[in-house]
């Protein structure tokens, strides 16, 4: 399994008139999660992108478990747990500041050559860089 933490911190623009951080940005905090557990394991987001290779999202599933405020500053944990071979799964966790879990949330994309617009396998580099931490 491959954990990678993240923080940001809600911003005004992100709450309700409740003072709660709005739904619809989880899965823009979830993006952030995953581009920079990628990018932890030294794999771009652009460089894909470069090369060729898209990944747009199949599925998503979350679960509000306690709201965030304004000016909380909260942790996307992202788990990799298994090796993608045409799809990739993303598994997160946020907290907030005294480490209470606030979401969790799964997602799956799918690795599209650009050109044809259809699935490909995981580019080699991924799963090379993954195998130093996932033993299926």
């Amino acid at each position: 399994m491959y954990t990678h933490d993240t923080q940001i911190r809600i911003r005004y623009s992100e709450t309700d008139q409740m003072g709660y951080c709005y739904y619809g940005n989880y899965a823009q905090f979830f993006e952030i999660g995953r581009v920079e557990t990628l990018r932890s394991l030294g794999v771009s987001y652009k460089e894909l992108e470069d090369n060729g290779i898209m990944l747009p999202v199949l599925d998503y599933s979350v679960k509000f478990v306690k709201p965030s405020f304004y000016d909380d500053l909260i942790t996307i944990r992202t788990y990799i747990k298994k090796l993608p071979v045409a799809k990739i799964e993303f598994e997160y966790e946020l907290y907030n500041e005294n480490n209470v879990l606030l979401t969790t949330a799964q997602t799956t994309l799918v690795f599209i050559q650009k050109t044809t617009m259809k699935p490909c396998q995981t580019p080699a580099e991924i799963i090379r860089k993954l195998k130093e931490f996932i033993r299926e």
